[in-house]
């Protein structure tokens, strides 16, 4: 998808894209730097969007791994389906059927959640359900990694998982915020 497509349906579904510019590489590099990508085998992405993170996550991932990437809109689903990788699960849902697909593959656990979700823009029960599910199927000492262009829901992962270190990237439009929980 180009930037100027991206902008489009940016502009026309703000409340669930969250944002009008893809994500830079800086902030791709700033969201994947957490994961280990040598133990993980089951890596979870929210709100992949048009694929610009997962493409980051599927050149770092081990050749044994999956990648279960959740999101909403048709025509970024469209985007995903084009990238060519075995390990690459496209789910055209929301994210609070989780333990659904989960299951559909056999999983029990992931590794890793790499989350674009725009909670700020969301009901805040649909948020809290959607976290509390994900820390409900995160290993113990597993990784919650959500990128937010502000800090107005950094509560939000505080309540559910007890911890969140904040890190920012600037070099992206607009700068933003990767909030990193560990599940203990």
């Amino acid at each position: 998808m180009k930037n100027i497509e991206f902008l489009r349906e940016g502009l026309k579904n703000l409340k669930t894209v969250g944002t009008v510019a893809r994500s830079s590489k800086h902030l791709c590099r700033g969201m994947i730097k957490h994961v280990n990508f040598q133990e993980a085998r089951l890596i979870v992405e929210l709100g992949a969007g048009d694929g610009v993170i997962t493409k980051h996550i599927l050149r770092s991932m081990h050749p044994d791994a999956r990648l279960l990437a959740f999101e909403v809109h048709p025509r970024f689903c469209e985007s995903l389906r084009k990238i060519k990788d075995k390990r690459l699960i496209v789910v055209e849902d929301s994210a609070e059927k989780l333990g659904e697909y989960l299951a559909q593959i056999g999983a029990e656990e992931v590794d890793f959640f790499i989350s674009a979700i725009p909670f700020v823009a969301l009901p805040k029960e649909l948020g809290y359900r959607i976290v509390r599910t994900c820390h409900q199927y995160l290993k113990k000492s597993g990784l919650y990694i959500q990128v937010h262009y502000s800090l107005l829901t950094k509560n939000l992962y505080e309540t559910v998982f007890g911890n969140v270190d904040v890190n920012f990237v600037a070099l992206n439009v607009p700068p933003a915020f990767v909030l990193v929980s560990e599940k203990y």
